[in-house]
C-alpha cells in the first residue's frame, strides 16, 4: 500500500500542501481532480520523492528510497526521457536498469499508437512524446503508476480507446494515479475520485458509490467544489452591460 502522511508542502512560505493523507490500495485507478494549482504536480512529485516536504510517504510500511522506488513509475508531460535517445534505445534502458520491465507491454503499446522506435524523441510530435511517457511508466514494472496530465496533444481517440487498452493490460497488483482535467472522459474508466483544492484533499469517493446514489462523476466534483453555473452569465454581463440569455 501507498500511503501519504499528514503531507505539508510550501513554496515560498506559500502552502501547497497541507496535512494531506491518503492511502492507495494495489489494484485501483484513481482520478486525482482538482483546479489549476491545486496541489495535483506537487502531491505526486512529493510522493515520487522529487521535492522536499514535511510528513513521510511509505510503501507497504517503509520509506521511499533507492531501495523500493522502482515500484514508482511516472508519466509527466513535463517529460523524463533522453531526448535524444529513441524508443528503441529507451527500451533497452529500461531493460538494463529495471529488472521488471515487460517487454511485450512496451512493444504492444508502441504498436497501439503507432510510434516509431528509431527516431530520437525530440523529433516526434509532443503527442508522441507524451505517448512515450506513458508507455515508459506501463512498461517498467511498477506497481503504481503516477500520470499526470499523461495526453496532453493527443486526440479524443486515441485518449478513449487508450483508457480501454488500459483495462485490459492492468494487472491486479498494479495501481494508476491519473491526475486529469478532464473529469467526463474518464469517469467509466476509474473506480474512485480523489479531490484536492488548495492543497487540501476535499473529496474521497468510489465510484460505485456514486453510481448507487444515482450521481454522475462530473455532478459529485461541481458540488464539492460548490461551482456556481451563474457564473457565466454574470461574467458576461458585467464586460457587456447587458444581460445573458
Amino acid at each position: 500500500m501507498l500511503e501519504i502522511n499528514i503531507v505539508k508542502k510550501s513554496y515560498i512560505n506559500k502552502p501547497a500542501l497541507s496535512d494531506v493523507k491518503l492511502s492507495f490500495p494495489r489494484g485501483e485507478i484513481v482520478g486525482l481532480f482538482g483546479e489549476n494549482g491545486a496541489g495535483k504536480t506537487t502531491l505526486m512529485k512529493c510522493a515520487l520523492g522529487l521535492l522536499t516536504y514535511k510528513g513521510n510517504v511509505t510503501l507497504d510500511g517503509a520509506p521511499i528510497t533507492k531501495k523500493n522506488i522502482e515500484k514508482l513509475s511516472f508519466a509527466t508531460g513535463e517529460h523524463s526521457f533522453f531526448p535524444e535517445l529513441t524508443g528503441a534505445g529507451h527500451r533497452d534502458f529500461y531493460k538494463e536498469h529495471f529488472p521488471a520491465f515487460s517487454d511485450k507491454r512496451f512493444q504492444g503499446l508502441t504498436e497501439f499508437f503507432g510510434l516509431p522506435l528509431h527516431r530520437s524523441l525530440r523529433a516526434l510530435s509532443t503527442g508522441q512524446k507524451n505517448q512515450f511517457e506513458v508507455i515508459f511508466a506501463l512498461s517498467q514494472g511498477a506497481d503504481y503508476i503516477l500520470m499526470d496530465e499523461p495526453f496532453t496533444g493527443n486526440d479524443v481517440f486515441n485518449r478513449e480507446d487508450f483508457y480501454k487498452v488500459l483495462l485490459g493490460i492492468l494487472e491486479p497488483h498494479e495501481t494508476v494515479i491519473l491526475s486529469t482535467h478532464l473529469i467526463e472522459e474518464v469517469a467509466d474508466f476509474i473506480g474512485r475520485a480523489v479531490l484536492i483544492r488548495a492543497g487540501r484533499i476535499v473529496g474521497d469517493v468510489k465510484t460505485t458509490e456514486l453510481e448507487d446514489d444515482g450521481k454522475k462523476l462530473i455532478d459529485y466534483v461541481k458540488e464539492t467544489y460548490m461551482y456556481q453555473p451563474d457564473r457565466v452569465s454574470r461574467a458576461l454581463e458585467q464586460i457587456t452591460g447587458e444581460d445573458a440569455l
